[in-house]
């Protein structure tokens, strides 16, 4: 038995489990690994609770003790029933009711209405939306409506209590009565409801989403078809995918959806927009060819979206296949075998002749368990969208795969800035469904517009709801393609997540593998303890659109030497704002890169003292405080500087300087040989024959 079979079998933690294993002398690497039957039966006798004498004995006394409660009982019923409280308390409202004079009885209590400091305790913020008027809007401020009114005039605005309040005018008003106000739209409340937590007696298993990722021509739709049993591969032209498809396979009783992509720039365009739909990525490597360029770009976007892996060797079947060749190179890029003592699952298939497809597929499911995926089905449906068009005759059609809920004919949906509802609903073997559940890919009619791939797509109350969010996300597109920053090296640091440790993300491309080695090491050496450079992908070529992809997503710039971007990558990199930089000199890169790790790395403060200063005289001015007379002795002493105030040898107190005269004047400076009047603010303590001590703290930027 596996070790996280077994860990769910004793109802204990698979860590708690290997822990175990390796006090007793026998040797696990991870969850995938097996431990004997003996071991097991030893295991299981240790976790049974053990009968001891005392024990038997306390059940005993239990069990008499549950035959005498009957007894108990009986007396109990014997005794009278006592008058409960609510017919006292209700008798006693009766005879308070007969004593009051008779103009005062029948009339409510009048309960005094909560002070304005409570009421502004209680209400700290309210969320106004674009329809609010004013009548609501002093309902939600607990005040009356011509209050409102006299206020906007006072601002200029004649309106009505029915008239719609402007939302900078509400902020205004809002600030008189300590309250904030934020705008309230109607995809923030939908998406509050949709993406609630979930109870975990809700929660049902789910099946696992795959991406069949890999080179060029290593057979990742021939792995697909041998699974399906169909030919998806006569279908596309040249033998080649050209779009997404989404295949559901039932497996021995359990369900796996399949994703096939074109490469990675769908995977990474996808996770640009936040859709993370896979779950695990099937890295196919033909046994002959071995790790190509775009095997180990897969590996990266992977990576990157923290994917698990599991890699099916293909064509092992040819005479010059070499699958523990294949291992060896992966295990380069940290995609180690289980029997190495990695976490990757190793699979050698043949997809043509039909070999090692079953075990590929208990490998997924494996994977899939130890991972326990699960969704709740019973809420509105959420899901991805993979691919959409506007066919001639059935208008826009877009291909779905549904994450939670079920969606079902004749719901109103959004996706992106696309609505409409679910007229007809298609599965992937071309028949039309009445509802489509979790994990299932579903072809949708009846959008008005053409989504684009990776958006959101969810379920709302009705249509018109539908509309105003697409109108809403319409208007947050336009506004948000003005206020976009480009990623650059000047300002790549103002980007970054605060943290003790940094990092400048780039992306290298380069003529030869030579030249991509020696920047590699020349950046890295330049990484400090506290600033670090991070390669998130290198490779030989020219710069493609998939670079600028992932360089858009991992927020890096693109380092190229002696190669020039295609021009769909100059126009993608133009439109996502990401800084390409070519260069013909490494010494360049070096330099550009210490001018971008200076700018991240953290200034050092460094104090300079300005001057002393001998406290002669202390003054106590009514209202103000105690002011020390003083004498400058050395340097000087200025309005903004720091102060220290000295006692026999030690600091008794840091501050600020509250106000500097020279007699009456208020000055901004006093230098030595004159005297002076200082008064610190939140210190009172002064007294004759304290020493000064006037002091400015500097920043210094580092340098690498």
């Amino acid at each position: 038995m596996r070790v996280y079979e077994a860990a769910k079998k004793l109802n204990i933690k698979s860590s708690v489990l290997i822990q175990r294993l390796h006090n007793l002398g026998i040797d696990v690497k991870s969850n995938f690994s097996t431990i004997p039957d003996d071991i097991l039966d030893k295991l299981e006798n240790k976790e049974k609770p053990q009968k001891t004498p005392e024990k038997e004995e306390s059940q005993k006394q239990k069990k008499q003790k549950m035959e005498e409660k009957p007894k108990i009982d009986e007396k109990l019923k014997e005794k009278p029933k006592e008058k409960r409280p609510e017919f006292i308390s209700a008798k006693k409202k009766e005879l308070i009711e007969a004593s009051l004079p008779q103009k005062l009885k029948g009339k409510k209590k009048h309960y005094k209405k909560p002070s304005k400091e409570e009421q502004e305790e209680q209400i700290k913020t309210i969320q106004i939306g674009k329809n609010t008027t004013v009548f609501e809007f002093a309902s939600m401020l607990d005040v009356d409506f011509s209050e409102i009114i006299q206020k906007l005039f006072a601002l200029g605005i004649m309106v009505r209590k029915n008239d719609i309040i402007d939302l900078d005018a509400a902020k205004i008003i809002a600030q008189d009565y300590g309250v904030e106000v934020e705008e309230k739209t109607l995809e923030k409340t939908i998406l509050e409801e949709t993406e609630s937590l979930d109870d975990e007696k809700d929660l049902q298993p789910r099946p696992p989403i795959v991406t069949v990722m890999g080179h060029v021509d290593h057979g990742k739709t021939s792995i697909l078809d041998a699974i399906r049993h169909t030919h998806v591969v006569a279908k596309e032209s040249g033998g080649i995918t050209q779009h997404i498809g989404a295949y559901s396979v039932n497996y021995k009783g359990k369900q796996i959806t399949f994703l096939d992509t074109p490469g990675h720039e769908a995977f990474t365009e996808m996770r640009a927009r936040g859709a993370l739909l896979t779950d695990i990525v099937v890295l196919v490597v033909a046994a002959d060819d071995g790790v190509m360029p775009q095997t180990i770009e897969a590996i990266n976007h992977a990576k990157a979206a923290n994917v698990p892996i599991v890699v099916a060797i293909n064509k092992i079947d040819k005479p010059n296949a070499n699958p523990d060749k294949v291992k060896q190179e992966l295990s380069h890029h940290n995609i180690i075998p289980e029997e190495w003592g990695g976490e990757n699952l190793f699979v050698n298939v043949s997809a043509k002749k039909n070999i090692g497809i079953d075990d590929l597929l208990e490998s997924i499911l494996l994977q899939a368990e130890i991972m326990e995926l699960k969704a709740n089905p019973n809420k509105r449906a959420k899901g991805i969208v993979l691919e959409a068009k506007l066919d001639k005759q059935r208008g826009p059609v877009c291909d779905v795969v549904i994450q939670e809920g079920t969606l079902n004919v004749g719901d109103s949906i959004v996706a992106g800035i696309a609505y409409g509802k679910a007229k007809v609903l298609i599965d992937d073997k071309g028949k039309r469904v009445k509802k489509a559940t979790v994990s299932m890919p579903v072809e949708i009619l009846g959008l008005h517009d053409v989504p684009e791939a990776g958006d959101v797509l969810f379920v709302v109350k009705d249509e018109k709801t539908a509309k105003s969010i697409a109108e809403e996300r319409k208007e947050k597109y336009k506004a948000s393609l003005q206020k976009k920053s480009a990623v650059s090296l000047e300002n790549i640091f103002e980007s970054l997540s605060s943290g003790q440790i940094k990092e400048l993300p780039i992306l290298i491309k380069a003529d030869v593998f030579g030249s991509i080695e020696a920047i590699s090491s020349s950046v890295q050496k330049i990484s400090t303890d506290e600033v670090a450079v991070k390669i998130i992908h290198s490779g030989v070529g020219e710069i493609t659109k998939s670079d600028v992809n992932l360089a858009s997503v991992s927020n890096a710039i693109i380092i190229g030497f002696n190669v020039r971007p295609s021009n769909d990558a100059l126009k993608l990199a133009n439109d996502l704002k990401v800084e390409i930089r070519t260069y013909k000199i490494i010494y360049d890169i070096i330099e550009d890169i210490k001018k971008a790790l200076s700018g991240l790395l953290s200034p050092t403060i460094e104090e300079e003292i300005l001057g002393r200063i001998d406290v002669r005289e202390v003054f106590s001015v009514p209202k103000i405080g105690n002011v020390a007379g003083c004498y400058v002795t050395y340097g000087k002493v200025t309005r903004n500087s720091k102060i220290r105030v000295i006692r026999n040898g030690v600091i008794i107190f840091e501050g600020s300087i509250a106000s500097l005269k020279r007699f009456k004047d208020d000055v901004q400076e006093v230098v030595a040989g004159y005297e002076c009047g200082i008064r610190i603010d939140k210190f009172n303590d002064i007294n004759v024959g304290d020493q000064l001590e006037s002091y400015i703290l500097k920043e210094i930027k580092k340098t690498l």
